[in-house]
């Protein structure tokens, strides 16, 4: 095996796997480390699998409406060990179709642990194999993609202990099947795992330190998102503290506070989802005086550190933590090393997507930011009940809510929640990067029926020409 290339990569998630590809078709010798899986944490214990129990989720809570749809579906039951092996089934096959990738654009693949030490060019990479023996390699420039991983708060006991207390990680394969469940955190990951099981029956509670779930949400959608999941069986606390939680011989037990007063909360198990980290340690950074600010590496606009010869991308350069987030910017810091011109990343135009029961997607800015920044508004909405399609699925209850300049029409953001937003997203995101206006929008054909012409309504509401409402 060679030990020289043009570019090595660390880390093997969706924003590594893909910066190799693209830097192989550059014409670039390219290598990859991965310590696991290939795939990273996305592929097998992130978005992939959580989105294959959430299908499982759906499908069952479908069969409890088959009456609604002139159907017979009696005494429908489920097996929590079949619902978790088909969602490791899905996470294997994806992690062997990148390993096939990677021989298909003929990138070397480095299993073990890299750290990294003073280098000519760039940092000297250190990979320590699984028969403990280290192994030299050099690159031109070396691309860490480490990805991040759960934050723990051991002080007042948010830290998994892998029986009671769960991260991401043993909620997607749990030891055991919960009878209730405290999920401290209303962020995409927390939202998700309480949506999941709430479906299944689990007694659901969510703690939120902020005033509303869903925090980085337009105000609107958090608040339809609360009536809904409310509607839906769980009990939502926000503005609460947790101040202390513990396994106990039966399950667990929390103290929050909210407005001064002091509540014990109880459940089987608990779920922490109270943010993310940056996987920075043992790389040997510090060593190489790399600047690291709040657990991420600070980089610009195209992945560059302030260490010659040494880039990073996704999760562990910071928010928004996203996978797709990560792909396009490992893309664009390829590319710019190989002397392309790529346009800088920009974060908002990158969509984000919850995939709960109903899913909410969002792109752009908020109403509320857009005040803030000074913008005069026009606001559009259209309500999930004045579409026919939705309607026909049974999904009835939604909202899509657009926000435009009212100087320039220039479209700032959109906000959704209901069935399938997480699809229909999309067409707001390429009309933010085309960059186009509502003149444009307005124009534009939508297929009925459609849950997507929702999206020309509620552009259409914004301007006062809304039709179905």
């Amino acid at each position: 095996m060679s030990t020289t290339f043009d570019v090595i990569v660390i880390g093997s998630g969706p924003g590594g796997y893909v910066t190799a590809i693209r830097s192989s078709q550059l014409g670039l010798k390219t290598a990859i480390v991965e310590r696991d899986k290939l795939g990273g944490i996305c592929l097998n214990w992130g978005c992939i699998p959580t989105k294959a129990l959430l299908r499982s989720a759906e499908v069952y809570r479908n069969f409890q409406h088959a009456k609604e749809f002139g159907l017979s579906a009696e005494g429908v039951t489920f097996n929590s060990e079949a619902v978790v092996k088909r969602s490791r089934g899905v996470a294997d096959r994806l992690s062997k179709g990148v390993g096939f990738l990677m021989k298909k654009h003929k990138i070397t693949v480095i299993e073990g642990e890299a750290r990294l030490e003073k280098g000519s060019a760039a940092p000297k990479v250190v990979v320590k194999g699984k028969d403990g023996k280290d192994a030299p390699y050099e690159a031109k420039h070396v691309i860490l993609a480490t990805g991040a991983r759960a934050r723990e708060i051991p002080a007042a006991g948010l830290k998994s202990d892998g029986k009671r207390i769960w991260t991401y990680r043993e909620a997607m394969t749990p030891p055991e099947w919960p009878e209730s469940l405290l999920v401290f955190g209303s962020g995409a990951i927390g939202i998700e795992f309480a949506s999941f099981y709430a479906a299944f029956g689990v007694k659901v509670t969510v703690v939120e330190l902020l005033d509303r779930i869903l925090p980085v949400e337009d105000e609107e959608i958090s608040a339809f998102a609360k009536k809904r999941f409310e509607k839906e069986g769980m009990k939502i606390l926000t503005s609460t503290e947790a101040k202390a939680l513990k396994a106990t011989a039966s399950g667990v037990e929390a103290q929050v506070v909210a407005n001064g007063k002091t509540e014990t909360l109880s459940a089987s198990h608990a779920i922490v989802a109270v943010g993310i980290a940056g996987n920075v340690e043992n790389l040997g950074l510090e060593g190489l005086g790399c600047k690291i600010e709040k657990g991420h590496i600070v980089t610009d606009g195209y992945g560059k550190t302030n260490i010659a010869g040494l880039y990073a991308i996704g999760d562990v350069t910071g928010a928004p933590w996203l996978a797709h987030k990560a792909s396009h910017e490992g893309i664009i810091c390829v590319e710019a090393i190989a002397g392309q011109k790529p346009h800088p990343m920009i974060k908002e135009r990158i969509p984000g997507c919850t995939y709960s029961h109903p899913q909410i997607a969002s792109v752009g800015l908020t109403e509320a930011r857009a005040k803030a920044a000074g913008r005069e508004l026009k606001v559009g909405r259209f309500p999930f009940v004045g579409n026919g399609k939705a309607i026909a699925l049974g999904e009835d209850q939604g909202m899509v809510k657009v926000v435009f300049d009212a100087k320039t029409g220039e479209l700032l953001g959109a906000h959704m929640i209901g069935a399938e937003v997480t699809e229909l997203i999309q067409g707001y995101a390429v009309a933010m990067q085309a960059e186009v206006t509502e003149h444009e929008l307005m124009e534009t054909v939508f297929p009925h029926p459609t849950l997507s012409e929702m999206m020309h309504e509620a552009v259409l509401d914004a301007y006062g020409r809304v039709l179905h409402v």
